[in-house]
């Protein structure tokens, strides 16, 4: 058996929105600190609307002496406010971003002086040079606005062609996607690391929620198998590490160069996967 104790593990939290909330993370961190991620990514809301708590989040964890990568969407945005922005991030220490288009708050318009996350990439590149390590997102099976998976495969491309150094994916549950994935990136000259996107199965109805709300496919058996449990929690659970470690174990196996987790700021699950991947 390969040495896999060396394997690269991110993960990723958001900004708590209460006082409970952030005392709670600093506990989950501490847990998964024992899996020596390589990063902790925080996420921003709709818009930009939770900055500050994304900021301060991202303070802490560089605080534990731990890399933090600040999420960073530019819908909305002016070119000004994303200056300043980076400017901040660049004096808390912060090597890493996540650059996204991001969503509108509802009910707002289009607005800001940024199309499309290649847009905000060219724009760190051209203002910070390499000072940030620049991961954008990939969609292994489809972004649900794009028109077609071929505009979908370019539009990673202008990402990557802009200055982006990596890419983690959205969740999938089928391997067969992301490999897919990878091999269609490399055929147009697309060669950085696609990190697999890992979302832990605990609850049923808010997986269903997820993924009905990003495009993420849940293949039919595992939805069913989901239903079939009811309000049963711990054979959801159970069942969930049995899926997600095997399709960790595919993706490992096939050449993945990590696993991103998508935590929800709950330790149990991430540290049980990594627990039977040998991590």
């Amino acid at each position: 058996m390969t040495d896999v104790t060396g394997f690269p593990v991110s993960v990723e939290f958001f900004p708590p929105k209460t006082p409970e909330g952030v005392d709670k993370l600093r506990l989950v961190r501490q847990q998964l600190y024992a899996l020596k991620p390589e990063f902790c990514s925080v996420t921003f809301g709709a818009g930009g609307s939770t900055q500050e708590g994304t900021f301060n989040t991202v303070r802490e964890i560089l605080a534990e002496q731990v890399s933090a990568a600040s999420h960073f969407s530019c819908i909305g945005a002016t070119r000004e406010r994303v200056r300043e922005q980076l400017a901040t991030l660049r004096a808390m220490g912060v090597k890493r971003l996540v650059a996204l288009r991001g969503d509108l708050p509802s009910g707002y318009g289009t607005g800001g002086e940024f199309q499309y996350a290649s847009d905000l990439v060219a724009f760190i590149r051209a203002e910070t040079g390499a000072d940030f390590h620049i991961e954008v997102a990939a969609y292994p099976e489809t972004h649900p606005q794009a028109k077609s998976p071929e505009s979908d495969l370019q539009a990673f491309a202008t990402k990557v062609r802009a200055g982006a150094n990596s890419a983690i994916t959205q969740y999938f549950y089928n391997s067969d996607a992301y490999f897919r994935f990878v091999e269609d990136a490399d055929a147009l000259g697309v060669t950085v690391p696609v990190v697999p996107g890992v979302m832990p199965i605990t609850s049923s109805t808010q997986l269903m929620r997820f993924s009905d709300a990003c495009g993420a496919e849940i293949p039919r058996w595992i939805r069913l198998r989901l239903q079939s449990f009811g309000d049963d929690t711990a054979s959801i659970k159970a069942f969930g590490l049995d899926v997600v470690t095997d399709l960790c174990e595919q993706l490992r196996a096939g050449g993945a160069p990590g696993l991103h987790f998508y935590t929800m700021n709950q330790s149990a699950a991430t540290l049980e996967i990594c627990r039977r991947l040998g991590i």
